[in-house]
């Protein structure tokens, strides 16, 4: 069975619960805190639970919070591909969710922040395998370059997925215009798709990525409790979401694309890969935390009890 390689960046969550954000220079109390293992860790834990052999292809630090990344991964089973611990600890990130279910991040970036190319090698790329690329990695200096060059070396029969994240805001720069014609799925939520194409709306963003993306290219924009649009080849399609009382939206687009990626390996099609991942994205809104996707079980009980309403 295909695998993902995940080379993204496992960072530590401080998570906290609010009614609200503080004004500048305010305070407020949490009615909840604990430290999770979040950022590219969610959608690693989502893809294993729905089946899908993961490996993390990023650093991991020397410290308390990269004893915790490691700890979380070996829990999922997810294979630490890079043995060696990094000389600096593992980094953080402040996530406070609010009374709309709405979150908002303070990151510190750590050990994750910079990999090499031998690192990158030290677990082999197979055909019909996924790598799954975050826009996050082309934003730090010690990681970007060497992650780019190893990627674009890949053979074709390797899916390149490629999640821009909410930093990665056009097209324009010489790294992305050297990424763009390598990507086989591209997946974001609609925020991210609009500002990268400066698009009003959904249908006009895929339109736009169109020109930018492989002939080929499979998208998927989430476009929160409405579900999803996929596109490929010419063909577009909303995929209906589920209806639930979200309370954490914190981690529900990292659900649905560590599902949506689990299906294609499983051979789903796109309808089918989205449909699941519309319902992990819509079970991970009714529960606190980052890393709150569900296992194939509940996708398959949320999909059967909508089918007979």
């Amino acid at each position: 069975m295909p695998k993902m390689l995940h080379t993204g960046q496992v960072i530590i969550d401080l998570v906290m619960a609010v009614e609200a954000l503080p004004q500048i220079g305010g305070d407020v109390l949490a009615q909840s805190a604990s430290f999770e293992a979040g950022g590219g860790f969610n959608v690693m834990a989502a893809a294993a639970r729905n089946g899908l052999p993961v490996v993390y292809l990023g650093r991991h630090g020397n410290g308390r919070f990269g004893d915790l990344a490691r700890q979380a991964m070996n829990a999922e089973g997810i294979r630490i591909g890079i043995d060696q611990p990094a000389e600096r600890d593992t980094g953080i990130c402040v996530a406070l969710t609010d009374a709309s279910a709405e979150r908002s991040f303070i990151s510190y970036i750590g050990a994750e922040g910079e990999v090499t190319k031998p690192e990158l090698n030290s677990i082999a790329a197979e055909a019909g395998d996924y790598v799954y690329v975050s826009g996050y990695s082309l934003l730090h200096s010690g990681k970007a370059q060497a992650l780019l060059d190893w990627t674009l070396a890949l053979p074709k029969t390797i899916n390149v997925v490629f999640d821009p994240g909410p930093l990665v805001e056009s097209p324009d720069s010489p790294m992305m215009q050297a990424l763009l014609p390598r990507i086989d799925v591209w997946t974001s939520n609609s925020v991210e798709a609009l500002r990268f194409t400066g698009a009003p709306d959904i249908e006009t963003a895929l339109d736009r990525l169109t020109v930018h993306l492989p002939q080929e290219v499979l998208m998927v924009v989430r476009d929160g409790p409405q579900g999803c649009w996929i596109h490929q080849r010419g063909e577009r399609q909303h995929v209906p979401g589920f209806k639930v009382q979200a309370v954490d939206s914190n981690g529900a687009g990292d659900a649905h694309a560590g599902v949506f990626v689990a299906g294609l390996a499983q051979g789903l099609t796109a309808h089918e890969a989205a449909r699941r991942a519309n319902a992990a994205a819509a079970l991970a809104v009714t529960r606190w935390g980052p890393a709150t996707s569900p296992g194939t079980a509940e996708v398959d009980a949320l999909i059967r009890e909508s089918a007979v309403y």
